[in-house]
């Protein structure tokens, strides 16, 4: 059953954030809540020690200090520095975390100059028709960036604490 909450809750997630992001430029605040539950509830029973949980939570917070001071300077979506700190909870202090940073390193910043692109080539008033398309479109709206949130995640999480003890609970 814990292997099923892991493997559904945290991708889901990811998903929810990135098509959301697309669709209204926002992450509604129940998707990094439902992480940080889902943690909370989930980590404990796989065994996890609580100085181990207090890591994975002070890498949140350390993420979330981060963020909130870029999005303070506007610099980065709320809903983006949220879904972040909420992530940073699931992969901890480690590899993992530092894989879901060069992840949304690398693919923001290649989805960013796509957007520029398109932004500035003469098909994108053809996008204000396409609701999936209207934000990249506009230069009134940021970047999307849930959509490297997400994707980063996803790869990240193959290496996430809850995710290798899933793996190894289901190989046993």
């Amino acid at each position: 059953m814990l292997e099923a909450i892991i493997f559904v809750v945290f991708p889901f997630c990811m998903v929810y954030a990135a098509i959301s992001d697309v669709l209204s430029m926002k992450i509604n605040n129940i998707v990094p809540l439902l992480m940080l539950g889902a943690f909370v509830i989930v980590a404990p029973m796989t065994g996890m020690e609580a100085s181990a949980i207090g890591m994975h939570l002070a890498a949140g917070a350390a993420v979330l200090a981060i963020t909130f001071a870029l999005f303070a300077f506007g610099g980065m979506g709320g809903g983006d520095a949220k879904l972040m700190a909420a992530t940073a909870v699931w992969m901890g202090f480690g590899p993992a975390l530092i894989t879901y940073l060069m992840a949304i390193t690398l693919i923001g910043g290649q989805l960013t100059l796509a957007i520029l692109l398109f932004r500035r080539s003469p098909w994108h008033h053809l996008a204000y028709q396409n609701q999936f398309l209207r934000n990249f479109a506009s230069d009134v709206k940021g970047v999307p960036y849930g959509i490297a949130l997400g994707a980063g995640g996803m790869i990240a999480f193959a290496e996430s604490p809850l995710m290798l003890w899933a793996l190894a609970k289901l190989a046993s």
